[in-house]
């Protein structure tokens, strides 16, 4: 089972940088999220209220959960896909030990506005 202090830690070290995330703020999305599972290794997306799904693919996004489907026949022959989501265990181990020199740092060559010079957010009067 996944901890909180281990999927804080995880959490932490995957959003790092000038859109980093702080301890408090790592602790109680990681709470947030263990909630869900409980005990279990797995949840079905459908549990989900859309503001939590977001929360979800975000953590997605950073290898910490990753999504499965399972499809079943119902009875009357029709298929039904089930979405589940579930702890990337390897991920959160190795985020959990990272050392802050190896954290991810912002690139600043995959920001829209990097090549953007300073003074075109000078507001100007045009007449």
């Amino acid at each position: 089972m996944i901890g909180e202090n281990d999927l804080t830690l995880a959490v932490k070290n995957s959003i790092e940088g000038e859109m980093g995330i702080n301890e408090e703020d790592a602790r109680r999305l990681a709470q947030h999220v263990l909630n869900f599972f409980g005990y279990s290794d797995r949840i079905i997306d459908n549990v989900l209220e859309p503001e939590d799904r977001d929360a979800f693919y975000m953590m997605e996004d950073s290898g910490i959960l990753y999504t499965e489907r399972e499809e079943i026949t119902l009875y009357d022959g029709r298929e039904w896909r089930i979405h589940y989501w579930l702890f990337n265990r390897d991920r959160i181990m190795k985020l959990r030990d990272l050392e802050p020199e190896q954290r991810a740092a912002p690139d600043a060559s995959q920001s829209v506005y990097a090549d953007i010079p300073d003074d075109v957010w000078n507001r100007s009067s045009a007449q």
